[in-house]
């Protein structure tokens, strides 16, 4: 596709356009510059190369372009001109070449088929657009054809061919039934890349009328049908009832039972085939095999990895896709089918080829007469294209001769150009697979000299500051400028002034001498110019009185000083802050002409004030600090709480109300702000004072509501400013009348605490809310949505009870009502609550991988369907351990961990990974009762990373001119190392570093002898690994080569090596030099810019142990000597290994646990026996007996929100579920009941097509029986809806 620019035809666009250039001239973006100038044609919009046009609506090729003066357009179809004046159904768009078909009144698209070309031409050249080819889309109708049913024994391959009708574009194919319903497709069923329904072995569930293969025509948004398909599949049961209905009993009979099979290939056939694919495109190799079991399908490169990060799977691993393919993707792909009985391959040899695609393209070119210049057209592609060049749309070769024009290759050289050499350029790179064509003008100006910069411009500047003058210029060729001082004086020389290559004309230190008049001359061969501006130097703005620092007491005055001198031309402004801020909206801030004055300062006056002093051209500030300090004190008044309330008189009894009066204690220099009244309960809670109300401080009588069945005692705090004061001494009692409860218990909940049962669980009322005695509480219960009588039982003051023999969660409405032995509470509200869950049974499904970094891989799951969870779905837990590591081949400790992701997720990253690992993964859903099965592990294996640094680096052996390095391999090699780069620099005696030597060393060296060294010279070495993904982080070291074979005499530290565990670091090293040196040891995290942790070693020793570190954690290292001149070692860089769990003994495999638990067990079973035998008597027990006296605290129900345990306490937890014959005698449900007492759910959503043109959404009537995969019949919509829903 031709690359598209934006197109305008403003002044802008001009602009944009010489920003871009590369030519000889520097042009200034001046406006009435630029209209000025003439350019030659540039297309700035056409339409696509391939254009595929709707034949219904007009068709409108694009050809925009811009020049000076405006390009007039033509155009040729097919080779030849096309004149538009011709065809009424054709028209141009006014100042532009864009033309316009009109097919939507009598023209037809067929008609207009063809190659079109734009030319947009002005007097400096000719621009042409890409060939556009013009074709109108088709969606043609399916052909008539008459499909024989297919009939296919179970366990056979079935390939159901769609073969659409060839459109324009291709059709996007699927396959749905009469229903409109995507058919399902996985492992065993799925549609190829021709659009044809493999299957790789047919099973009954197959045998179906209507398959049904859609075409989508996107452009003409129409959709194609197929006939439907019949399939019939015999199953071999079937299969041998009919043969033995046809056969006498003395024949002998029977088929085939169904044979698994070894993979065969469906497609492609042959064991290798062939595809050729451009660069940039995505690569698509497919591979259907047929078997029994259902082969998996894997791929492999030979000789090579598939790339990462641009490689998928799609179509169940059936199709290999590679993104943005390259050259390098080229190769052979196997792909390979297996299952249990064995495999087959297929080899697929790949060839990228490459349209053209630009390295160079040739560039605008803007030059003056007489110079040069070159246009430059470079292309790359497979096969390498051909370069041709055109000027003015005409092949170079027959074009008119330019003498100062040379073509060489791909290259274009202009000598002495002149302005007859303006002409427009269009290179043309092709090879078999397409064409790249640009258009590169050579425009020559020939322009006398313009100053841009205003006449007489005045220019004011500070003594003392530089002065900038500018002379803004252009002309062709480029003008030569000169400046004089003043209208006849002699041209400006001189180290005292500096002159700017645009023109500008720099005083660095401008003096009172300098001002005047200038004036800037610009001459080029074409012509002279002259500009005249005036310079003004101004006295500098000083503060010569600063505000100084004042010291004043608090509710003071004090005022801040800043008188200042400045030029009498200029006017300026002072302004105050307070703290580097605006200063406070207040009065008390007055500001005068010199100063600034505070009246009746404060503590928060305190701060720094800054004068700051502003004119046109420059700025000045001072700054003084303010402090405020305390007054002298006053005798102060003493505060307090106040005196308790006292004499309290109850008056006004009746039953829901009573009247308190009381009177205030002194109240201490702080006024009463209100009065707080308290209540005893003796009946229910001696000793308890709660909250009653709360009163204003001006009142000393209350109004008290009262409940009934309570003796009420009462009493009065005081409360002021400063706090509250005792309590008052209490009232006289006051025993109110019992009635029945006025409200029910709160927070009723309805959670199971084991699959079968129903734990409702609420608050009970306290003393005071009873109302009266005997206080008890109504439990009702029953099934939502089945039509069922509620199921009530009387309880005492509890919190609790339990249903038992419940179906396992299933929602229920509950109710609990208070009652005493005056009457019951108002009606309650019914609340919904679940019977117990149980563990999941379904383990989620089609786990898959997707490995995003050396580091992070994703992970994604079909969730398992909501009625095998059995309970509230909390979400699903992803367990993930290494297997082992790709470059070590060795296993170690598994260490699994666990990710949780909340909710109906179904995807979920896995961080922290090792890179070039072997990592094995399931996923569990998880409810409230706990995790349901695993998925089968998944194995997924991370791609290469960088390495860590090497182990060590040493380096011994020193001589005149070699030194031997020593190095161990990288801790982590995270991948398959490739090689080592050694670099290395000799260091000076002042430190300076000389030139870096670079030497790249096999991966399977450990040493090596550097030879040709300079003598007694101090060498620097950086030394790192290198996998195929980059270089990891270096380790250094520091040498010197020996002279005359004496050993260096100065100090030196080395081989510092380091052992690392978890949390510590056993840090050692070599030292040369005067005795008695006092080491110490820096360190901190690698790749951190934080300072250096120190660590003094104590005495002379040279090792040290380094704790508290973080494990997992990269630290670098260096070692130093005191008195040294701060002599170091270089940096080590050491990993702590990671944070291990600690081993933990399992107690269910000790041997005395293991005995312990099966004497308890016998016991039970026991006791169980005895239990059973006197229930069967009719007798009381005496478990029953002491669960009646008091509650089990073991048996607690599971709340629904966060899975702890609430109360429990009941004296009947074997209640039947419901009345009637719907509860055995035995206190038992049949299932039957049970299951028929349930109700299926199904729900609908309009159905919709994907961008693939699959259809989605259900559309759901009551469901039977469901499978355990739960396959789902629906109610076809309406026909004319769903093709809607297609287009």
């Amino acid at each position: 596709m031709t690359k598209k620019m934006s197109m305008s035809t403003s002044k802008t666009s001009l602009v944009l356009f010489l920003c871009q250039i590369i030519s000889a001239l520097d042009v200034p973006l001046d406006s009435k510059l630029l209209e000025e100038l003439s350019q030659p044609p540039t297309i700035t919009q056409q339409s696509p190369k391939d254009y595929i046009v709707d034949p219904r609506e007009n068709i409108v090729i694009q050809c925009e372009a811009k020049g000076k003066p405006p390009p007039s357009f033509s155009w040729t179809r097919n080779g030849t001109h096309f004149d538009i004046d011709k065809d009424a159904q054709v028209t141009m768009k006014p100042n532009s070449g864009t033309l316009v078909i009109n097919i939507m009144n009598g023209g037809k698209a067929e008609a207009y088929e063809g190659v079109y070309q734009c030319t947009a031409r002005n007097e400096r050249g000719a621009a042409v657009s890409n060939n556009i080819v013009i074709r109108p889309s088709r969606s043609p109708l399916w052909t008539k054809e008459k499909l024989e049913p297919n009939h296919v024994r179970e366990g056979d391959s079935l390939v159901l061919h769609c073969r659409p009708p060839v459109g324009l574009p291709p059709p996007i194919i699927f396959w749905m039934d009469n229903a409109f319903q995507r058919l399902p497709q996985s492992e065993r069923v799925s549609q190829g890349l021709n659009g044809d329904l493999y299957f790789s072995n047919v099973q009954p569930e197959d045998t179906r009328e209507d398959y049904i293969c859609y075409a989508r025509f996107n452009h003409t948004q129409t959709i194609q049908q197929k006939q439907p398909i019949s399939v019939k599949v015999f199953s071999m049961d079937s299969l041998n009832d009919t043969i033995a209905a046809n056969l006498s009993d003395t024949d002998i009979y029977g088929a085939k039972p169904v044979t698994e099979r070894q993979p065969v290939l469906l497609t492609p056939t042959g064991s290798t085939s062939t595809k050729v694919e451009l660069r940039g495109n995505v690569l698509l190799l497919e591979c259907i095999a047929a078997g029994l079991p259902t082969p998996v399908i894997h791929w492999i490169k030979e000789g090579g990895e598939l790339p990462a990060n641009r490689t998928f799977f799609e179509n169940f691993k059936k199709t290999l896709k590679i993104i943005d393919v390259s050259e390098a993707d080229s190769g052979n792909y196997k792909c390979i089918a297996r299952n249990a009985l064995g495999s087959v391959h297929h080899v697929i040899s790949v060839t990228v080829k490459a349209a053209p695609y630009w390295i160079t393209a040739p560039r605008n070119l803007v030059l003056s007469p007489g110079e040069d210049g070159t246009l430059i057209c470079r292309a790359n592609g497979s096969p390498k294209p051909s370069i041709s060049w055109l000027a003015n749309g005409v092949p170079i070769a027959i074009a008119p001769e330019d003498p100062s024009r040379k073509v060489d290759g791909d290259t274009i050289i202009f000598s002495h150009v002149q302005e007859r050499s303006s002409a427009v350029y269009q290179c043309n790179a092709s090879n078999e697979y397409g064409y790249l064509l640009a258009n590169a003008f050579v425009n020559v100006l020939a322009e006398p000299p313009r100053i841009l910069t205003p006449a007489n411009k005045l220019y004011q500047v500070i003594a003392d500051s530089p002065a900038l003058l500018d002379c803004a210029y252009f002309g062709s060729p480029k003008p030569e400028i000169e400046w004089f001082k003043g209208v006849k004086g002699s041209i400006l020389r001189g180290n005292e002034y500096v002159f700017h290559d645009n023109g500008t004309l720099e005083i660095p230190v401008a003096q009172k001498s300098n001002a005047g008049t200038y004036t800037c001359v610009a001459r080029n061969e074409l012509g002279k110019i002259q500009n005249e501006v005036q310079l003004e130097i101004k006295d500098p703005t000083m503060i010569i009185k600063q505000p100084e620092y004042k010291v004043i007491q608090r509710y003071g005055q004090v005022s801040f000083e800043c008188i200042i001198k400045h030029d009498s031309t200029l006017l300026p402004t002072v302004t105050w802050l307070k703290d580097n801020d605006e200063l406070p909206d207040d009065e008390r801030f007055l500001v005068g002409k010199d100063n600034l004055t505070i009246m009746n300062v404060t503590d928060k006056d305190d701060g720094t004030y800054t004068c700051i002093v502003n004119t046109t051209l420059d700025s000045v500030s001072a700054s003084a600090v303010l402090t405020v300090v305390a007054a002298p004190p006053t005798p102060a008044i003493i505060y307090a709480r106040p005196n308790p309330p006292f004499d309290l008189e109850l008056t006004g009894q009746l039953e829901r109300s009573i009247d308190l009066s009381w009177i205030p204690g002194d109240e201490n220099n702080s006024p009463i702000t209100s009065f707080v009244v308290e209540f005893e309960d003796a009946l229910h809670e001696p000793g308890v004072w709660r909250y009653q109300t709360e009163v204003p401080g001006t009142q000393t009588m209350a109004q008290l509501k009262l409940s009934p069945y309570v003796n009420y005692s009462f009493r009065v705090i005081a409360v002021n400013r400063i706090g509250r004061s005792q309590p008052s001494e209490p009232s006289e009692q006051y025993l109110t009348k019992s009635a029945s409860p006025d409200e029910n218990p709160a927070n009723v909940q309805g959670i199971g605490s084991e699959p079968d049962n129903l734990v409702i669980t609420w608050e009970p009322l306290k003393g005071f809310q009873s109302n009266g005695p005997g206080l008890q509480y109504k439990v009702s219960w029953r099934q939502k949505d089945v039509d069922d009588e509620w199921t009530s039982v009387i309880v005492a003051n509890v919190s609790k009870y339990i249903v038992s023999g419940t179906p396992t969660f299933v929602p229920y409405e509950v109710k609990v009502q208070a009652l005493n032995d005056l009457g019951y509470a108002p009606e309650p509200s019914e609340v919904i609550g679940h019977s117990g869950e149980d563990l999941p049974m379904v383990a989620p499904g089609n786990v898959q991988v997707h490995v995003i970094n050396s580091t992070l891989a994703k992970v994604h799951w079909d969730p398992v369907p909501l009625k095998s969870v059995r309970g509230h779905l909390q979400g699903y837990k992803v367990y993930y351990w290494k297997v082992q590591s790709l470059s070590r081949r060795s296993r170690r400790h598994i260490e699994k961990k666990i990710l949780t992701f909340r909710g109906n997720k179904t995807f979920g990253m896995l961080p922290g990974l090792e890179p070039y690992s072997s990592y094995k993964l399931n996923v569990r859903v998880v409810n409230g009762k706990g995790e349901g099965p695993a998925s089968p592990d998944k194995v997924f294996k991370t791609p290469e990373g960088v390495p860590s640094s090497p182990s060590f680096l040493k380096i011994t052996n020193p001589t005149l001119d070699s030194l031997t390095l020593e190095w161990g391999s990288p801790t982590h090699p995270n991948g398959v190392l490739t090689s080592y780069t050694l670099k290395f620099q000799p260091i000076n005696n002042t430190h300076e570093l000389g030139p870096l030597v670079e030497i790249r060393i096999p991966a399977n060296e450990s040493s090596l002898i550097l030879k040709n060294l300079n003598y007694s010279t101090r060498y620097k070495f950086y030394f790192n690994a290198q996998t195929s993904v980059g270089s990891g982080s270096q380790i250094t070291e520091e040498a010197v080569t020996i002279m005359d074979e004496v050993q260096p005499l100065y100090p030196r530290i080395r081989n510092v090596t380091t052992a690392a565990a978890e949390t510590y670091a056993n840090i050692s090293w070599e030292y040369e030099g005067p005795d008695h040196a006092n080491f110490y040891v820096e360190y901190g995290v690698a790749g951190s810019k934080e300072d250096w942790k120190k660590e003094i070693v104590n005495g002379s020793r040279s090792f040290f142990v380094l704790k508290g570190l973080t494990p997992g954690t990269a630290y670098k290292v260096r070692v130093g000597a005191e008195g040294l001149s701060g002599f170091r070692s270089s940096e080590d860089v050491f990993e702590t290994g990671p944070a291990m769990a600690s081993r933990q003994v399992d107690i269910a495999t000790q041997g005395w646990f293991i005995g312990l638990m099966c004497a308890v067990a016998l016991l039970i079973l026991i006791l169980l026996i005895v239990c059973f035998i006197r229930r069967n008597k009719g007798g009381k027990y005496p478990v029953k007996e002491k669960e009646d006296a008091h509650a089990d605290p073991e048996i607690q129900p599971m709340k629904e929100d966060d899975g702890t345990f609430g109360e429990y306490s009941d004296a009947e937890d074997h209640k039947p579920l419901k009345k009637g014959s719907r509860t055995p005698s035995d206190r038992t449900v049949k299932k039957e009941d049970s299951d028929d007492s349930l109700v299926d759910y199904g729900e609908g959503v309009n159905g919709q097509f994907n961008e693939d043109g699959s259809f989605i959404g259900q559309y759901s009537g009551k469901k039977e029986k469901e499978p355990a995969e739960g396959n789902e019949s629906s109610e076809a919509p309406s026909p004319v809806n769903a093709m809607n829903s297609f287009v």
